[in-house]
């Protein structure tokens, strides 16, 4: 594997590539310095200045030879440059490829320059640098790395995350989850009473995706890493609050994965926006980087939701959720009445309920939180129910109807499997 900077020769780039080379170093992998000369000035200057661009790649290489103390390869390529990067990333093993960000001067700060369309092309992490210096000193073991680590509930957010743990490994951190949501939209997902504005946050709200992105960052916690969460309400595009919260926060560096999002798309990408408009350097990691494989973090299943609705295999689900969920896990058993349902109703239905915890896990290792709501939606009910307590799985009892039966009676494990993104396991009966 290796690290490769891209270098145009001015001073925003050298400081670049030396973040490049001292990264290199610190990962153990070889540096290569690449220019690539645009066909247009090769016409128009000849060997002449092919040979000037030569030189000034040599000199280049054997500074940041002395700098970093090691062995730097130079490429001198021809041709538009993400293209011709994007096919030599084909061709070699690249971990990590490098840029200065443009200059602060670019027109429209950047859309649709050099940068931008690198970002584009390149299907693996893709560092841009402005400034340099903390990264560099990062690098050199002398301060902890400031990051901010965009999260969402998303695969770009988990490569992202993925990517941070690696950076772990290399040297201490600071890490900011920042999350940036939509208030009304975040409220009925959960469940919960809509606000009357976009920054009315409900204590139940906030307490909820509190525990969602603190679970959601939980692979970042080791030794020498601090992790900690920011949430901000948000109304339009998700990068200028992001981006606002990184420079609240004065981190160094703020990581956001990508889609690679094409056309009219890329109105609404997170990462490219970052890249434009952050004041500090951005890392974006693609998901395709995953797909070049890249070491991803296995799930964890920390808390597991069972319904039921006191037949069979309902309970049998029940079962299936204290076997699954590993010993200190939570795991949530659910029964939905009617709307309408008395209090008597509900008291009953929860006495019921009690009687379905394993007499094993009485005094067990598990965490044991009931629940009886009402709703006639009652697939709807479980779902915003799964997304409240933030659960890993969902065990859910099928009554195995078929053919007619199924299309007029329904099947609510199946909606909810069709309306939630959370995993769900459904267990049936076994064939008399």
């Amino acid at each position: 594997m290796t690290v490769a900077c891209t270098t145009n020769f001015s001073e925003a780039s050298g400081r670049a590539c030396e973040a490049a080379g001292l990264l290199a170093k610190r990962m153990q992998v070889p540096l290569c310095l690449i220019h690539v000369m645009p066909g247009t000035v090769m016409r128009t200057f000849g060997q002449t200045g092919l040979e000037a661009v030569q030189t000034a790649l040599q000199e280049e290489g054997r500074r940041l030879e002395e700098l970093c103390g090691m062995a730097v390869e130079r490429l001198l390529l021809t041709g538009e440059p993400e293209r011709a990067l994007a096919e030599l990333v084909t061709k070699r093993d690249f971990q990590l490829v490098v840029a200065a960000a443009p200059p602060a001067e670019t027109p429209f700060l950047g859309l649709g320059g050099t940068v931008d369309r690198m970002a584009q092309e390149l299907k693996m992490p893709f560092l841009v640098v402005r400034g340099g210096s903390a990264l560099t000193a990062w690098a050199r073991g002398e301060q902890p790395l400031r990051v901010m680590l965009g999260v969402d509930r998303s695969r770009p957010s988990e490569v992202a995350r993925d990517q941070v743990k690696r950076l772990a490994k290399l040297g201490p951190l600071d890490v900011v989850g920042g999350r940036v949501f939509w208030v009304s939209e975040e409220a009925e997902r959960m469940g919960l009473v809509h606000p009357h504005s976009y920054k009315d946050v409900s204590p139940e709200l906030r307490d909820a995706l509190e525990r969602e992105v603190s679970a959601m960052l939980e692979p970042l916690r080791s030794e020498g890493v601090t992790v900690r969460t920011r949430l901000e309400p948000g109304l339009g595009r998700v990068a200028d609050h992001l981006v606002a919260l990184a420079a609240e926060e004065q981190v160094d560096l703020l990581v956001v994965g990508t889609h690679h999002r094409k056309a009219l798309a890329r109105l609404w990408s997170v990462s490219q926006h970052a890249r434009r408009l952050a004041t500090m350097s951005v890392l974006s990691v693609p998901v395709l980087a995953v797909e070049r494989g890249l070491e991803a973090e296995l799930p964890r299943v920390r808390a597991v939701l069972a319904t039921t609705d006191f037949l069979e295999p309902g309970d049998r689900a029940i079962a299936y959720a204290f076997a699954l969920t590993p010993p200190g896990g939570t795991v949530h058993l659910l029964h939905v009445e009617p709307a309408k349902a008395t209090p008597e109703q509900l008291q009953a239905a929860r006495r019921q309920l009690e009687q379905r915890v394993p007499r094993a896990e009485q005094d067990g290792d598990h965490k044991v939180e009931l629940s009886v709501l009402t709703g006639d939606d009652v697939a709807g009910v479980i779902t915003q129910a799964a997304e409240r307590y933030g659960v890993d799985l969902l065990c859910l009892g099928t009554h195995g109807r078929g053919g007619v039966s199924r299309v007029v009676l329904g099947s609510v494990a199946q909606q909810v499997m069709a309306r939630s993104d959370r995993p769900a396991v459904t267990v049936r009966m076994p064939r008399a």
